[in-house]
């Protein structure tokens, strides 16, 4: 067995030991300490429902529902935030007429426009996804505004000395491959935020269905094992989001960035 591969799963082991260990300790506390399954249930306990919601079968309706409230709220956000972060990096009168909209919108909390949410597109499953790109929206923006602002001026130089004259060839060809990691970086960003604007948006009202929807309506109903089950799904879910990800940008867009950093 060589070096790397010993490494690796010496890695594997010390994670799996402490997922188990936290598991223990988990079950023990609930058990033993606070021995009260409405302040904490046990893993047990959680674990029985989880199961309880895959018979039924509510919990693959509400995952569907979630992940198109959170496509359509991300989808969203990069068809208008990237071309909005492109003009305002690459143009200037552009960044004059942006700047200070977004500067005034953006410090805005996103759930402070669920109210708007529900008075322009009601219950809705559009409701949700406006939600979640208000918080998605403007790290995509500002990263790729960065992004195209931090474009050496020595490669717009060397593509037009090539014969690359035109603003659309300068994008395309050099500054959007040179700004593509900031935008990535913005992208991962506004995804985690539109997660928890989500699960904000559809415990508040925006949504009748959903993960963050059914953790309110457990909790109304002191099923707080199910409240758990839920929450442990949104966390697994996001962590999967996030290296799919991650494990797409950095093994193809932005693979020629391997072995730049030792």
């Amino acid at each position: 067995m060589s070096k790397d591969s010993t490494k690796r799963i010496s890695g594997r082991g010390i994670e799996l030991l402490s997922l188990a260990s936290t598991i223990i300790v988990w079950q023990l506390v609930a058990d033993y300490i606070v021995a009260n399954k409405f302040k904490l249930p046990s893993f047990t306990d959680v674990l029985f429902a989880f199961f309880k919601t895959i018979e039924t079968g509510a919990l693959f309706t509400d995952l569907a529902i979630s992940l198109l409230h959170f496509g359509i709220g991300i989808g969203s956000a990069l068809v208008i935030g990237i071309p909005i972060g492109v003009s305002m990096g690459w143009f200037k009168t552009a960044n004059r007429a942006f700047d200070p909209i977004i500067e005034i919108i953006r410090p805005i909390p996103p759930l402070a426009w669920i109210p708007f949410a529900i008075i322009w597109f009601g219950l809705t499953h559009i409701s949700a996804g406006f939600v979640v790109f208000v918080g998605a929206v403007f790290p995509i923006i500002i990263n790729t505004f960065d992004g195209f602002k931090s474009v050496p001026k020595v490669y717009v130089e060397a593509a037009k000395v090539l014969g690359c004259m035109s603003s659309r060839s300068l994008i395309r060809h050099v500054a959007f491959p040179s700004a593509l990691p900031s935008i990535a970086s913005g992208i991962r960003i506004a995804m985690g935020v539109g997660w928890m604007c989500l699960v904000a948006a559809e415990m508040f009202g925006v949504s009748s269905s959903g993960l963050g929807y059914k953790i309110w309506w457990h909790y109304y109903l002191h099923q707080m094992d199910f409240v758990l089950v839920y929450m442990l799904i949104l966390g697994f879910l996001g962590l999967l989001i996030d290296r799919i990800f991650r494990w797409y940008v950095d093994g193809r867009l932005l693979k020629w960035r391997e072995g730049v950093v030792v």
